[in-house]
């Protein structure tokens, strides 16, 4: 009689063991194209920048970056002369491009140190922004998910912004001679007055010396506000020099802000290390995006100082800096002018957002920056005659004045 095989107990687990492996191996092979962790890693190692469509509408630049999987980011280039900014930004592709878009702060730092004679100036650090902006834009559609919790995750559950009825925040009513007259003190003192009176008691003002009231002024007119408690009055000196700064900070009580005109880490330092500035308002699109604003906020955090971000740009620009805010943990309140008509023309761009009776936003939606472009409507308007203008402020005297 022919022998029976023999199967002891570990040639059948071997058995076993093969047959599991096979399986396993089957179904991986089955599963791969629908797993979305495969899928994910997959597109983020191989997605590259493709090309760069670029749109002057008005006082912005609308900045849309292509990839090989069909996704797109927007950003915007705005605060500058556009004509110029928009050639820099076409002109800043070639270092981006082929490039994979996930990569941001490489990216960041490959166009910022690229010309070793031009870094830092403030029309390539505005044509950076849009193009970074952008970029986190793609990195949030790629993985299908708010900006902010690729920054970290949020810090807050809603945002306070202003102008609300809650919030005022008062111009400086003009431009003025290098020292101030009793109407001009009494012009301001009353408008600012008013918008306490609007507020309440519980509500916030804040007054926009936009480097227009001269040091002297400032000072005569901080010890007349001072009943009403202001938030903060902004941009109560010209950038550039820190020693007005510290003389400004000695002699007034009320917490001062700036950084508008700021660019980068770098210029801020001054601010905190001289400890002259109550609260940075660093501004996305001019300080290069939303990858340096995250780190402004960092470094202000090291020294307890909040940031009230100035924001006047269109959805994409409001969006990128709500995203920045919802991630950080100092922050006290968010410039937000979503009717706008001059910076952001309506229907262009469109994110959704409510505002409760407090005066505050939800956080920004998703997946990317949360904002949807009609690029048809954007690209009619786009063909329409363009222009720029340079401004100029003049004194009484003829003389050219601060604004």
């Amino acid at each position: 009689m022919p022998e029976t095989p023999r199967f002891d107990r570990r040639d059948l687990i071997s058995g076993f063991g093969a047959a599991a492996a096979g399986m396993a191996l089957l179904n991986h092979s089955v599963l791969a194209d629908e797993s979305p962790g495969a899928q994910i890693v997959d597109r983020s190692s191989s997605i590259r920048i493709t090309a760069m469509k670029t749109y002057w509408v008005g006082p912005i630049v609308y900045v849309k970056i292509e990839t090989n999987h069909g996704i797109s980011g927007w950003g915007d280039l705005k605060g500058t002369d556009v004509r110029v900014g928009r050639v820099l930004a076409e002109s800043l592709f070639e270092l981006i491009d082929g490039e994979n878009p996930t990569r941001i702060e490489h990216l960041w730092q490959k166009m910022f140190r690229a010309h070793r004679d031009i870094r830092g100036g403030a029309i390539m650090i505005h044509a950076m922004a849009a193009i970074d902006i952008a970029l986190w834009d793609i990195a949030g559609k790629l993985w299908n998910t708010p900006v902010y919790r690729l920054l970290g995750g949020p810090t807050r559950d809603r945002i306070r912004v202003y102008h609300t009825p809650q919030a005022q925040k008062v111009p400086p009513h003009g431009v003025y001679e290098h020292s101030g007259t009793p109407a001009d003190i009494d012009r301001m003192v009353a408008a600012i007055k008013a918008a306490r009176e609007k507020v309440g008691p519980t509500g916030a003002v804040m007054f926009d010396a936009h480097s227009a009231v001269p040091p002297a002024t400032l000072i005569q007119l901080a010890s007349a506000i001072k009943p009403y408690d202001l938030l903060f009055i902004e941009e109560p000196g010209v950038p550039g020099n820190i020693e007005i700064f510290k003389r400004l900070k000695e002699k007034i009580d009320i917490p001062l802000a700036t950084g508008e005109r700021d660019r980068t880490i770098y210029e801020m330092i001054p601010y905190l290390h001289e400890r002259c500035i109550d609260i940075l308002q660093p501004d996305c699109c001019h300080t290069g995006g939303i990858s340096q604003m995250r780190k402004i906020a960092n470094l202000a955090e090291a020294y307890y100082v909040p940031i009230a971000p100035h924001c006047t740009a269109t959805f994409l620009g409001i969006a990128a800096s709500l995203h920045v805010v919802s991630s950080i943990p100092l922050f006290l309140i968010h410039e937000f002018y979503p009717e706008n008509a001059g910076f952001n023309l309506p229907g262009v761009t469109k994110m959704a957002y409510e505002l409760d009776k407090e005066g505050y936003i939800g956080l920004p939606p998703g997946p990317g920056l949360g904002v949807e472009v009609d690029e048809p409507r954007l690209a009619e308007e786009a063909k329409k005659p363009q222009s720029y203008k340079w401004p100029s402020v003049k004194l009484k005297d003829g003389s050219v004045a601060d604004y």
